[in-house]
């Protein structure tokens, strides 16, 4: 009978939608945002953002929109969209697109949360990401690990050298505000070097413990966000200004506050007022967030910064840092293999027992932190390709040009606009 109701409910919804007429982009934009608030209620980590009408979220609350409900009302949503033609508006055709493609990830993710379609993690990787990373044999990454068995000193097990190098680097507790704001001003600095941020964006920093990430980016509005670093394991020097960077400057603290203030503030475009987690615009804020590292210290600057700089602040012999720099290029190029130990994990190849075990060789973590990270595949799944994939995906967009200052043109333009992972060259 339950289901027979909801048949009737979702008929009565499609026929009155056509005798009304088409709905304008404005009234499509609201309801998904009312659909994306709908969908957080079955999801708590679903909305990651929301800084609309705060009447939509008490009426989201209020009803309890069933799972089934919101998964057809969402198709027959992206099937009323208008057809984009060669003749409409850039930004205009952007906005179409980004909506559709919205749409079909909340569909993905409501009929994956529900049991419905459980999606493997390539599947996830396309129709929440609009993407699929490439895949590797995680033998592609020995020689890597050959190379930094090489390269530790002392004797022992890998794991045990691992831990005594990385040591040295660590921030000391008492250390750690010192070295962050100092991290966190020169992010600022650079990026306001190239882009335009408003007078009135700030943030709050916050030390939080026992999370599956190691910092996350609260955007809550009118160019305010609250960012945390988890202190649950000792974090080393190279953190703090991938975190300064990536939760700040120019990463996500200035993706949303440009995001606010072009498209929802200036245009009134609402669907912007609202951020799905597992949804193609995840793509573009991770990997520009990273990149935006890469773009901040271009060449050996992030280098020369950390050992001139945040390593006396921190007390580490700057005298270490060429050996930590060489730690860190290799860490970077062995990014990958977390990508296909997770893609092993989710498809239900390995087990958990194997998945930490695999971190521990693959991304020199010792057991507690691969643990951590085995804890973050099962909260967000396919997510992780937004890290590495995503960075490759805005680095080959914005390094068509040459010139630094290009550069930062085409990354202000991913940071304010509708783009997505398939629109990006649009």
């Amino acid at each position: 009978m339950q289901k027979f109701k909801l048949f009737i409910l979702v008929l009565a919804t499609f026929f009155f939608s056509h005798l009304c007429g088409a709905k304008t982009l404005d009234q499509t934009a609201e309801q998904y945002v009312k659909l994306v608030l709908a969908l957080g209620e079955h999801d708590s980590g679903y909305v990651d953002a929301y800084y609309g009408p705060d009447e939509w979220a008490e009426e989201a609350r209020a009803k309890k929109m069933p799972i089934d409900l919101i998964i057809s009302e969402a198709e027959v949503l992206r099937s009323e969209l208008p057809k984009m033609t060669p003749d409409t508006e850039l930004m205009q055709r952007l906005r179409e697109y980004y909506l559709d493609q919205q749409l079909v990830a909340l569909v993905a993710h409501a009929k994956n949360l529900s049991g419905v379609e459980k999606l493997d993690f390539d599947a996830q990787s396309r129709d929440l990401y609009d993407t699929e990373a490439p895949h590797h044999k995680l033998s592609d990454f020995d020689p890597l690990i050959a190379e930094l068995d090489k390269m530790l000193p002392g004797e022992g097990s890998m794991e045990s050298r691992i831990e005594a190098f990385k040591k040295q680097f660590e921030i000391p507790k008492n250390k750690l505000n010192a070295v962050f704001d100092r991290a966190i001003e020169e992010c600022r600095n650079r990026t306001k070097a190239h882009i335009p941020l408003l007078d009135n964006e700030n943030f709050t920093l916050e030390y939080v413990t026992d999370k599956p990430w190691s910092g996350y980016n609260w955007y809550k509005g009118n160019a305010f966000s609250l960012i945390q670093v988890n202190t649950e394991f000792p974090i080393d020097i190279s953190r703090a200004v991938d975190l300064g960077c990536h939760e700040g400057y120019p990463g996500h603290h200035t993706y949303n506050a440009l995001l606010e203030d072009n498209l929802v503030k200036k245009r009134g475009w609402v669907e912007f007022s609202v951020y799905p987690l597992f949804s193609p615009q995840s793509l573009i804020a991770e990997g520009s967030a990273n990149y935006g590292i890469e773009l901040a210290f271009p060449g050996n600057d992030k280098a020369e910064f950390e050992k001139n700089v945040l390593f006396p602040i921190a007390g580490i012999d700057p005298a270490l840092a060429e050996s930590f720099e060489h730690l860190g290029e290799l860490t970077s190029k062995l990014s990958y293999a977390s990508n296909e130990i997770a893609r092993k994990y989710i498809n239900g190849d390995i087990d958990k027992t194997e998945a930490v075990r695999l971190l521990q060789k693959y991304s020199f973590s010792n057991k507690d932190k691969a643990t951590q990270r085995v804890r973050f595949f099962d909260t967000y799944g396919a997510y992780v390709i937004n890290y590495n994939w995503g960075k490759d995906m805005i680095k080959a967009y914005v390094e068509q040009a040459d010139d630094q200052d290009e550069r930062w043109a085409r990354f202000t333009k991913v940071l304010s606009s509708p783009r997505l992972p398939s629109s990006l060259d649009w």
